[in-house]
């Protein structure tokens, strides 16, 4: 920014201070930012297509197939050579990422995910790996609410709840579902839904799917027309279809998390493209179904045109046994989300959203034809209805947000008629998959290391404190050695503090010595040289691990032992300590930055 630039936005800056509230410039910039992450959202998905429609042209169609193992590791390979060569900085997950700039980086996220993601996710998805744009397109929104909220000097609250705006903009746009896309954005980011957040969420979510209908049309992602009304006896079935839908839930992310923990292990980025490229390569070939998002297919099974998805594979299978169509389609389920893990595991870009509705099309649309098949009950069921909210349950699954799942399927089926097995399916589903899978797959590495927001304020405030900010260093050190003249002269008569820690050479924290331990014998001069630290000193009430314990656990260690200073250690050795008094007034402080 020139200097003539920088004045004049200074400018305006004050005269905004003096014109326009924080409430109403707080509104307007969430309309502006829903305006962005609807045309991020437009641009994402034309630049996919393009890239697939260029890959499909009509000299491929004539050795399609082959192509199939070549297309995903080249998409690969472009992919890292883009983040070396053009981004050059580590491009993270889309919603994970933006999670943890939420909880450890004040919702400050990088300027580089504002294009990033576009750059590096059409290129993945394109080019077949078997991943979804939702994610990418929520974290290049979010990004650009962060980044205007840091360019307006907005408070972390407002930062927080900007991106949050840019979430619900990006999922508005993506599958014209309004309301639902403010519901996610609540429920993945934790928003406190209060009348102030919820107008700014309403405004990005208008003007990102009025963005989208004005460049996209009425062009949606999923194509639903609903034929067949829920049948109360149908009820009993969704029950069942709740079970199955966690089952596929907890298979689902236990693969993810496994094969990631995998892939961490591997420090080469060529080698992890070697590897994963190549297996994913391998499996999109024998099962083409799994080449890309996955929208053709998902879209295929609504339509019940289930003939085309069993049809695209070198097996030939025929479509007149039901049963060889359950087969294959239960191979769709499984090896769907290992194609996903390959995916990110070789470097790829993009989100877990779209598998998501994959797997669940394919485990309601399943479970419904093996009922009919099996011709153990008299009654029929919609293999279309079932597939819709088999969606919605592997949602509320994996995502672990059942409300978003309910009121998605609800707008994309244009009414409320599977309200009601909406909220069965989504109910169970959610219910036993947490007692398994306690966070989302989106959270699940955060909440390891304790750095996830949650709906909980105390624990969100006791998260978000900066730590490092709380450790006491001005500790004069004692060493075992030391005589008790020592200590009265050099420690006591310099030091403000009744507490001391006692360390050796290499600075191994051995214990603490109190102004209560000497008490009695700091003025008998008769003891000097005759009493020294190694025979006073005691162990500490508890430790403090740096990096490793957070707020909370300090907080807790604090309640167990009653102390009201505790020793820090870092790396095993002795850093410093926390109050207790300390840790109260910072939550006190931060408690009032989060609320006002």
């Amino acid at each position: 920014m020139s200097t003539r630039s920088k004045i004049l936005f200074r400018k305006f800056l004050k005269w905004r201070y003096q014109n326009i509230s924080n409430q109403q410039f707080i509104r307007i910039a969430s309309a502006i930012i829903g305006l962005l992450a609807g045309l991020g959202a437009v641009v994402l998905k034309n630049l996919t297509h393009f890239i697939q429609e260029l890959l499909e042209g009509e000299f491929i169609k004539e050795i399609h197939s082959a192509f199939y193992f070549i297309f995903p590791i080249l998409g690969l390979l472009l992919v890292l050579l883009s983040k070396k060569f053009i981004i050059r900085k580590k491009v993270g997950h889309g919603i994970p990422s933006t999670l943890f700039a939420i909880s450890k980086l004040k919702g400050i996220m990088p300027s580089h995910q504002m294009w990033a993601s576009i750059i590096t996710a059409p290129i993945t998805v394109g080019f077949g790996g078997s991943v979804g744009l939702e994610g990418p397109t929520v974290a290049t929104g979010a990004a650009l609410g962060s980044n205007f909220a840091r360019l307006f000097h907005l408070n972390q609250t407002t930062r927080t709840l900007l991106i949050g705006a840019a979430a619900a903009g990006a999922m508005s746009s993506i599958f014209k579902a309004p309301i639902a896309a403010i519901v996610f954005a609540v429920e993945i980011f934790s928003l406190e839904l209060t009348l102030a957040s919820m107008i700014p969420l309403l405004l990005a979510s208008i003007t990102a799917i009025l963005t989208s209908y004005f460049f996209l049309g009425d062009d949606v992602l999923l194509h639903f027309n609903l034929e067949d009304k829920f049948v109360l006896n149908d009820v009993v079935f969704y029950v069942f279809l709740g079970v199955a839908s966690s089952l596929a839930s907890i298979y689902f992310s236990k693969v993810y998390f496994n094969i990631s923990g995998a892939f961490k292990k591997i420090t080469n980025p060529y080698y992890k493209l070697l590897v994963g490229g190549s297996l994913l390569g391998i499996i999109v070939y024998f099962i083409p179904p799994l080449f890309g998002e996955g929208f053709t297919t998902i879209n295929s099974i609504l339509k019940g045109t289930v003939d085309t998805v069993v049809n695209n594979n070198v097996f030939n299978f025929s479509t007149e046994n039901s049963w060889i169509i359950v087969m294959f389609l239960i191979g769709l389920i499984l090896f769907k989300i290992v194609a996903t893990s390959l995916t990110f595991g070789a470097g790829g870009v993009g989100g877990v959203f779209a598998p998501t509705l994959f797997t669940g099309s394919i485990t309601g649309y399943v479970f419904a034809l093996i009922v009919n098949s099996s011709n153990l009950f008299a009654h029929q069921l919609s293999l279309t209805n079932f597939a819709m909210v088999g969606m919605a349950g592997l949602m509320a699954g994996i995502l672990q947000a059942p409300l978003t799942a309910i009121f998605l399927i609800a707008e994309i089926t244009g009414g409320y008629e599977l309200f009601i097995p909406l909220m069965i399916v989504s109910l169970i589903s959610f219910i036993i998959t947490k007692k398994y899978i306690p966070h989302n797959i989106y959270a699940h590495d955060l909440a390891e290391r304790g750095q996830l927001i949650t709906h909980d304020k105390d624990k969100n405030v006791l998260m978000l404190l900066d730590l490092d900010k709380l450790i006491e260093t001005d500790f004069v050190l004692l060493y075992p050695e030391m005589s008790l003249g020592e200590v009265v002269k050099n420690a006591v008569g310099k030091s403000p503090r009744n507490h001391f820690p006692v360390v050796n050479e290499e600075n191994d924290f051995l214990g603490i010595l109190t102004i209560n331990d000497i008490r009695s014998i700091m003025f008998n001069q008769e003891l000097y040289d005759t009493v020294n630290v190694e025979s006073l000193m005691h162990a500490g009430s508890d430790i403090i691990y740096y990096e490793k314990d957070s707020a909370e656990d300090i907080l807790n260690k604090f309640k167990r032992c009653g102390a009201w200073n505790l020793v820090v250690l870092k790396e095993g050795k002795y850093f410093g300590f926390i109050s207790k008094s300390r840790l109260l007034t910072a939550y006190r402080r931060k408690l009032i930055d989060v609320t006002a």
